[in-house]
């Protein structure tokens, strides 16, 4: 029996990614779900262990920049729809190399784009290119105020410009080719197999471990915090329900100060790890502020809710803690991420056989 789809996602053994493959192999089994991803550092295949061997699953290692790749890709697995979530994430790498940050984030997306307008001539309702963006391509906000669909770009990074120029491809494409696409734009995600680079994972481990908790500036920099299977439940939403053209954001309505979100990490650290209070939270150490910080971001995720009918299913308090259970319950997880092992993981579950 073929299947009803043939859906490409990329960056699909990623922290957001892999969540999103999860659901919908789970959830969609008359769906061929397509796994496109380069298993760069922050690509792991050990977060899709659980569904690797479903029948209606897939996985292609492969990189968006390379064109031809792709457009090969494209017409040997006969995508007929793309959930793009392959990106260069961390504002700090980008800061150290914004050329990488270019080349997947802008011109792996117009590989796609071009893929796509190709191999669909004729559109049909199969058909549908879904970009996963971020709220950071909108600037800063000040003390009120928030992110809505209608916010002017004013990125302050090169990963935030890269993405604000991927977004624009996207629409670019849509206006001139007619192209069928939806975009989102998500605020920061948390929960379980994020790389432990982000705030939240980072802190955890350095906990656990006696290690100093790095704070940037004076920790007064604020975030919106999305519980990242929440994200998930909201692609899934998007991506079935949205008109073409159509941008949404995703918030988990959640505003955080940074340091207020590592005290009350600090606190539940104390109580699972069965030590004294307060004691977590004298590790938190403060460092110099990273360049061109954005001092708050809020998102406005009405129109979602509104128009599509999702709203986040958890406040920040009890993701938090699912989070940290997540993560002291999963130590071969992240001792083989943060010692590199997990890097050798393709060439022992795939190259061998």
């Amino acid at each position: 029996m073929a299947a009803e789809r043939n859906i490409l996602i990329t960056g699909g053994a990623g922290f957001i990614g892999s969540h999103v493959v999860r659901l919908f192999v789970k959830k969609y089994p008359n769906y061929r779900i397509i796994n496109l991803d380069k298993l760069t550092y922050a690509g792991n295949l050990a977060n899709l262990t659980d569904i690797e061997n479903e029948k209606n699953y897939k996985f292609i290692k492969g990189d968006i920049v390379d064109s031809e790749f792709i457009s090969k890709l494209f017409i040997d697995e006969s995508i007929d729809a793309v959930i793009h979530l392959a990106a260069e994430s961390h504002v700090d790498r980008s800061i150290s190399n914004p050329i990488e940050f270019v080349m997947t984030n802008v011109v792996g997306t117009a590989n796609l784009l071009n893929a796509a307008r190709h191999q669909w001539k004729t559109p049909s309702e199969k058909n549908m290119f879904y970009h996963v963006s971020t709220d950071e391509v909108y600037g800063t906000l000040g003390e009120t105020g928030f992110f809505t669909e209608e916010t002017s770009y004013d990125p302050h990074s090169p990963y935030s410009a890269s993405k604000a120029g991927s977004d624009h491809l996207v629409r670019a494409y849509h206006d001139t080719f007619k192209l069928p696409v939806v975009i989102s734009n998500c605020s920061n995600n948390y929960g379980s197999f994020q790389f432990p680079e982000k705030l939240i994972p980072l802190s955890i481990h350095n906990i656990k471990n006696n290690k100093p908790i790095p704070i940037y500036g004076k920790g007064e920099n604020i975030r919106d915090w999305l519980f990242v299977e929440d994200h998930a439940t909201a692609i899934d939403v998007i991506f079935h329900k949205a008109k073409t053209g159509v941008t949404y954001n995703i918030g988990g309505h959640n505003e955080w100060k940074n340091i207020d979100l590592i005290h009350l990490l600090c606190s539940i650290m104390d109580r699972k790890l069965n030590r004294e209070s307060g004691s977590c939270a004298k590790l938190i150490t403060y460092v110099k502020d990273r360049a061109g910080h954005d001092m708050r971001y809020a998102i406005d995720s009405s129109k979602l809710q509104r128009e599509l009918g999702w709203k986040p299913s958890l406040q920040f308090e009890e993701g938090l803690e699912k989070t940290v259970d997540w993560y002291l319950a999963n130590d071969t997880w992240l001792n083989n991420v943060t010692s590199g092992e997990y890097l050798h993981f393709y060439d022992q579950q795939y190259v061998r056989r």
